[in-house]
């Protein structure tokens, strides 16, 4: 599953010490785009911390992974990212040019109004 948007802000990382050696995490926030823009918590673990330097204002596209968990009664969803690409250019400047299929030719000798 794939999720493109705008990094808009780092939560401080993580690290600590588990049974399988060291670990270490960032999450970090997407913002949609859309008419509704969500903001969505996304994280990154081990060597794909180092693999992918973020900065707030990055465009990217997040292959992600979904996975809940129970504990205690309660459920608890984790968005994880095991790849990431970053976009070249800003989506949001890049306006398509106007079809010219449909502009009035001024040579037309065709002025209907429809």
């Amino acid at each position: 599953m794939e999720i493109t948007g705008t990094v808009v802000s780092l939560l401080p990382m993580q690290s600590g010490q588990g049974k399988n050696g060291t670990w270490k995490k960032q999450e970090f926030i997407l913002e949609t785009p859309g008419q509704y823009p969500k903001k969505v918590c996304l994280s990154l673990w081990g060597e794909k911390v180092d693999e992918n330097r973020l900065n707030p204002g990055d465009r990217i596209t997040a292959s992600i992974n979904i996975e809940s968990r129970e504990y205690n009664g309660r459920w608890y969803t984790d968005v994880r990212a095991w790849k990431i690409q970053k976009s070249t250019q800003d989506q949001r400047e890049m306006a398509p040019p106007p079809d010219q299929s449909f502009m009035p030719d001024s040579n037309s000798s065709d002025d209907l109004p429809f």
